[in-house]
């Protein structure tokens, strides 16, 4: 087993450790949150950690009706001009926490008088240390260069300062969910590998998703990108309808994540597009129809809340993605020419 597939697996009990072990510090600063008031949110990340922000843009807009923007780190390093960050909160999310220009943001935040957090896998990190509270990730030393178990952990921390700061037991009682739909996702993908093969010498990968899931698209075109070296563009329904739609024709892949939620039924339209147009559809869902229309269906379990399903519909594009470069006779664990932290300015 390669170490990304061990990590892969692991998902589950980290993920349920972050909830038990982590909810009290998630509840203080959601406290402090409530307290400062913030008109906005700047998140300050990248890689995977700039798709968890993605999440987090649907999340706290629709939970906490809270404006979400993504830093630009180069204003704060190249450029030297730092936006105006009074009233805002500001979080870096970093797996390392050594990213300088993510910890740049930080540090200008709380300079600036804005409320900032480290979301991170490593407390004592810089980011860390840059921030006025740190949220850990409790995932455990991740190994594997690309992201897997520390991005869910991400997704899951960004939850529960969304939850704990609306104040709503409900939503935690749905959070605790996701350990065991996470762990059932990887048992009904357990056959993946036999799905892969037929996309062994593909070159070129559209992957779409929307609404809270938009951000999952991302997430699984960096994993194929960085793990099979190949072109995966993600986009949603919308973005792809406004021009690109016109490269897709027989037999170009096209990876739909479409778990049951408010967007479903325009993935849905998009996939009997897809299907007039001879595409390869391979499905993300748990909805029949939409899996019934895939040459590739990943199947998800049933009956998730449409707000935590990143945390679960991740997980079969995470198996697909190193599936697919396994039978590319590629190493998943050692992506050429990467390193598990990337330091940028």
């Amino acid at each position: 087993m390669s170490q990304v597939q061990k990590e892969i697996e692991e998902q589950p009990g980290a993920l349920a450790r972050l909830l038990k072990e982590g909810r009290v510090e998630a509840e203080a600063i959601a406290e402090r949150v409530r307290a400062f008031g913030p008109r906005f949110v700047v998140i300050a990340a990248r890689g995977s950690s700039d798709n968890a922000a993605r999440y987090a843009q649907y999340l706290f807009g629709a939970h906490n009706r809270l404006p979400v923007c993504l830093a630009t780190p180069s204003l704060f390093t190249f450029y030297e001009a730092a936006p105006s960050l009074a009233g805002a909160l500001v979080v870096g999310v970093s797996q390392s926490g050594q990213s300088p220009d993510i910890v740049a943001v930080v540090e200008s935040g709380r300079k600036q008088g804005a409320l900032t957090l480290a979301i991170t896998n490593r407390p004592g990190s810089p980011i860390s240390l840059a921030a006025e509270h740190t949220l850990p990730l409790l995932a455990g030393e991740e190994r594997a260069v690309a992201a897997t178990k520390t991005y869910t952990a991400q997704l899951c921390a960004l939850a529960m300062l969304s939850a704990a700061v609306e104040g709503a037991p409900a939503r935690w009682r749905e959070l605790d969910r996701v350990p065991g739909l996470v762990e059932e996702a990887i048992g009904l993908n357990a056959a993946v590998s036999e799905k892969v093969a037929r996309y062994r010498y593909a070159e070129h990968f559209v992957v779409v998703g929307r609404g809270y899931n938009y951000a999952t698209a991302f997430e699984l075109a960096l994993k194929m990108k960085e793990t099979s070296y190949l072109v995966a563009e993600p986009y949603s329904p919308a973005d792809l309808l406004h021009g690109p739609v016109a490269m897709i024709d027989r037999g170009f892949p096209v990876l739909l994540v479409a778990p049951s939620g408010r967007v479903l039924g325009d993935l849905e339209q998009l996939a009997r597009l897809l299907e007039s147009r001879s595409a390869e559809l391979i499905a993300i869902s748990d909805e029949p129809r939409v899996l019934g229309r895939a040459r590739a269906g990943l199947p998800l379990p049933a009956g998730m809340p449409e707000w935590v399903s990143p945390m679960v519909a991740v997980v079969p594009g995470q198996l697909w993605a190193v599936a697919l470069a396994r039978t590319r006779g590629l190493d998943p664990d050692q992506p050429r020419g990467l390193s598990k932290v990337t330091e940028t300015r």
